[in-house]
């Protein structure tokens, strides 16, 4: 027999409201963006519809809106209206912009896997693939082919053997392919763009690089040189390849200098082109700029106002005049009352947030009001996001939403909004550094320095001991590999 028992149980649970949903989600489009969010809205609710609220008597962000405080004397502010102004002219001159990226910092890189990074709207893999239709394979070819090409390495390197490729494919797929054939595909692939793909090792892909370039003497001279001795170049030993090949100074520094143009992964050119594909395309979506003493903060694009379509609201009052309409008509009001409040929701969510995105640009804008003023990366200080929070008194996730995939228009050019974030250290004084400001100044000495006798790590401690930084030798180390520079060893010239 079984029995059944009733308990009740106390709980608090965190949930939160659909407004509030709804607005994380908007929050994490870039503006860009957006427009195209507000017409799948458009589209999926009737209800909804491009207006201007006589309710609402045309709200504008202003300096005594609720995040008005926020810049005290030092900051401008546009209102809606002049920041639709300035979103019309930013698209009168599209055309003709050309967005300076990242101004004089040089220092932010985001990371990009080569596999994932669009090239005329395709991954690499795609766009490798496709070029297997521009050779003379036959179908069970172009489908090896395929296959071989899953093999490639992230860095673009095809590092098995045809033996090895053999031995898979078969294992794999079943098909069994002689190896002279199978090194006929791979050496196809290996005609592919970028140049340098499917290479065995660093040795192939730079000699592939090479041929595939005008056949000038220094060109000819690097292939002989990577060709024939290519340990001594790695080691550098520079005096005896000149002594054994028989040529000048100035005959191998004129090779070296195009082996220095080469890219060591095949990949990189490939990243490179769609990177800077990438950066030509972005579009900021706030705007800092001076104006006089003071910083004037925008957003760039203003969303369409938004209202409830009147006729439904008059609609759903016709139809809940008496008892008998609202029985008759009862799935008809349901059905447009969810919608209104659906609209509702998405109107107040788009307000939201435009005003905490304008908010959080503020924000930084005045704990970064010296680099705004001046665009001198070091003077960039320690700042989290936490720290942005709590001055405007919303969740650090939020922020994040917020930052995240965002970019600001400076004086300076366009910086990514987490630029403006980075970690702090300690100087000599007792004073909080930005790491960001120590990785300048660590890049500026290795551009600074002699290159027939380049700064080691220890050298690089002293200097910056010397600029009031005390790092330890592994931290300056795990620094210039963050900014990609290698050892001493590795910068010395001839």
């Amino acid at each position: 027999m079984t029995s059944f028992r009733l308990t009740q149980q106390q709980k608090l649970q965190t949930k939160l409201a659909p407004v509030q949903l709804q607005m994380n989600r908007l929050l994490e489009i870039p503006s860009v963006d957006i427009e195209q969010r507000i017409n799948e809205e458009l589209q999926e609710n009737p209800v909804l519809e491009e207006g201007v609220d006589p309710e609402d008597n045309g709200r504008e962000l202003q300096e005594d809106d609720e995040y008005g405080d926020l810049g005290g004397d030092d900051f401008l502010e546009d209102s809606y209206l002049e920041q639709e102004q300035n979103r019309r002219d930013y698209d009168a001159g599209d055309d003709d912009y050309e967005p300076i990226l990242y101004g004089n910092s040089g220092g932010y890189e985001e990371n990009v896997s080569s596999r994932e990074v669009p090239y005329g709207g395709d991954s690499l893999i795609d766009y490798l693939k496709s070029q297997v239709y521009l050779t003379k394979m036959t179908k069970p070819q172009r489908h090896i082919a395929k296959w071989v090409l899953g093999n490639i390495d992230d860095d673009g390197y095809l590092r098995r053997t045809v033996e090895q490729l053999v031995d898979d494919l078969s294992f794999q797929e079943g098909l069994i392919v002689p190896d002279e054939e199978m090194a006929d595909i791979v050496a196809q692939i290996k005609q592919f763009d970028p140049p340098g793909i499917a290479s065995a090792n660093l040795q192939e892909c730079l000699i592939t690089q090479l041929n595939q370039k005008e056949q000038t003497d220094a060109v000819k001279l690097a292939i002989r040189i990577l060709t024939r001795k290519y340990d001594a170049f790695t080691k550098r030993n520079y005096s005896r390849i000149i002594q054994q090949l028989d040529i000048t100074e100035e005959q191998f520094r004129d090779a070296v200098v195009e082996i220095t143009r080469l890219n060591q992964s095949p990949t990189n050119a490939f990243v490179a082109d769609a990177m800077e594909s990438k950066r030509s395309s972005i579009v900021p979506d706030a705007e800092v700029t001076q104006v006089d003493d003071k910083l004037r903060v925008s957003l760039l694009f203003a969303t369409p106002d938004l209202r409830l379509n009147p006729e439904y609201v008059s609609m759903v009052d016709d139809m809940s005049q008496s008892k008998e309409q609202r029985k008759t008509n009862k799935s008809a009001i349901t059905f447009i009352r969810t919608k209104m409040r659906e609209a509702s929701i998405f109107i107040e969510a788009l307000r939201q947030r435009n005003e905490t995105l304008l908010a959080t640009v503020r924000a930084i804008a005045e704990m970064q009001k010296d680099f705004f003023m001046e665009g001198d990366e070091t003077l960039i200080r320690p700042l989290v996001l936490q720290e942005v929070a709590d001055r405007i008194n919303m969740d650090v996730s939020t922020i994040s939403r917020a930052c995240n995939n965002k970019y600001v228009q400076t004086d300076f050019g366009i910086y990514p909004m987490k630029f403006f974030f980075s970690e702090s250290l300690k100087n000599t004084e007792g004073e909080d550094v930005s790491t960001r400001a120590i990785k300048s100044l660590l890049r500026e000495l290795v551009d600074e320095e002699d290159k027939t006798n380049p700064l080691s790590d220890d050298q690089m401690v002293d200097m910056l001991r010397e600029h009031g930084y005390n790092l330890a030798r592994r931290t300056v180390a795990k620094y210039r590999d963050m900014l990609g520079i290698p050892v001493a060893r590795l910068r010395r010239e001839i």
